[in-house]
């Protein structure tokens, strides 16, 4: 959350210098250093979003693993397997 609030922290601090104030700075371009704000916002928003949807996918499982076959054994005798109750205290 701590990227995402810092982008759209900088994309609004850089809207407010560019469209709400009207008060000049000497040696600085409001506009210019707004517009430079809104843009890295957009970007760290854009990352942000990028590494969630990689952590948000699901991993494959490709049948004939090697690492998961050795920690698996599957017995496929058509019976479906016991359900365990849980013990009333």
């Amino acid at each position: 959350m701590g990227k995402l609030g810092a982008g759209i922290t900088l994309l609004v601090v850089g809207a407010v210098l560019t469209f709400a104030l009207t008060v000049d700075i000497p040696g600085i371009g409001k506009d210019t250093l707004g517009i430079i704000l809104m843009v890295g916002g957009a970007v760290a928003i854009g990352l942000w979003l990028m590494t969630e949807n990689q952590h948000r996918r699901g991993h494959t499982v490709v049948a004939g693993d090697p690492l998961i076959e050795d920690r698996a054994t599957v017995v496929d005798d058509g019976v479906a397997p016991a359900r365990r109750r849980r013990r009333s205290r």
